[in-house]
């Protein structure tokens, strides 16, 4: 499994910033952002998590589940929200890239849900629950 270290400089580098792109989105030093990616620094607070969350465009509550301050995710979300979800992250993957870009106008949830599957299979990253 992934440090939480690991994790954020994934999260970084699918979003092609650099540690000064981070720097400038949420004004956390590029010192400390780099401490964090190697593991020197572990607990960050969750204002800063708060920070990253909007540099990364990820929900605050994502990053806070992945450093540890909640226990279980809190599951809320509808089938149809989570493929949703899904789908948007698939179609903003700039590594994933298809022949004709769909857009996903028009297309209905099970349509979206095959679309994962697929990058899902492809990635060998799992966006949608068992």
């Amino acid at each position: 499994m992934a440090t939480f270290g690991e994790f954020l400089r994934g999260l970084r580098e699918r979003q092609r910033m650099s540690l000064r792109d981070v720097e400038r989105e949420c004004e956390v030093s590029n010192t400390y952002l780099s401490q964090l990616e190697k593991g020197e620094k572990t607990s960050p607070s969750p204002d800063i998590l708060r920070k990253l969350a909007k540099a990364y465009n990820v929900p605050p509550k994502y990053l806070m589940e992945q450093a540890g301050y909640l226990d279980e995710p809190e599951v809320s979300a509808t089938d149809e929200e989570r493929v949703n979800a899904a789908f948007d992250y698939v179609m903003s993957d700039p590594d994933y890239k298809l022949s004709a870009r769909v857009r996903g106008e028009g297309l209905n949830t099970q349509a979206k849900k095959g679309i994962v599957v697929v990058y899902e299979t492809l990635t060998g990253k799992k966006l949608l629950n068992p």
